[in-house]
């Protein structure tokens, strides 16, 4: 075999390896919603480190609960009465998906909800097919059904706009829900029944 053939040869072996890295990636990239993200670990993908979770302390507190949520900051403020017992990093709506400021309150509360909206359109075996999408509008590819995101521990404030625990990077990165980190959702949760004031400014 001449060099130019074994170069050919060469050649067409490194760019299928580099083929099947970027296939691999993009599967990894697709698999990953935006409504629930992996932990990120390094080397792992393009995700940044979620944000720290926060804090709980209602030793011996007593008093009304509210929540505050600072969309400037994304945080949320846990308070008894006149009392910050609790603090924890949160995710709000992303550009286009803005989670709206205004004063609210926990209309509703469920701990197990699935979305009806956002998910991934998936396969009979499992396999995502479409990731990400709104499935009032994004058609569903033919042999395919909706997999709905889930939403642990849903406080729902306005309409469809809930507080659920959900991944938390450093940024507003939701559909307009308050995602809070899987180690402050169950607290929040516990702690704020149905009429807990909710308010979100800016």
């Amino acid at each position: 075999m001449s060099k130019i053939e074994m170069n050919s040869i060469r050649r067409f072996v490194n760019i299928c390896r580099l083929l099947q890295i970027t296939g691999t990636l993009l599967t990894a990239l697709i698999i990953c919603s935006c409504e629930e993200y992996p932990p990120y670990e390094p080397g792992a993908g393009p995700y940044p480190r979620a944000a720290p979770t926060g804090y709980w302390n209602d030793d011996g507190v007593s008093g009304s609960p509210k929540i505050v949520v600072h969309i400037g900051e994304q945080k949320a403020y846990f308070y008894k009465g006149k009392h910050l017992i609790g603090e924890t990093t949160v995710s709000t709506g992303k550009p286009g998906f803005s989670t709206p400021p205004g004063h609210y309150t926990v209309l509703s509360k469920d701990a197990d909800h699935v979305s009806t909206v956002f998910g991934d359109y998936v396969d009979d075996t499992g396999n995502v097919v479409r990731s990400n999408i709104d499935s009032r509008k994004d058609p569903r590819p033919k042999g395919t059904h909706y997999d709905g995101a889930r939403m642990p521990y849903s406080m729902f404030f306005r309409g469809g706009y809930a507080m659920h625990q959900g991944y938390v990077p450093p940024f507003a990165a939701s559909h307009g829900c308050i995602r809070i980190p899987r180690g402050m959702a169950a607290t929040f949760f516990k702690n704020a029944p149905v009429g807990t004031p909710v308010i979100v400014t800016e």
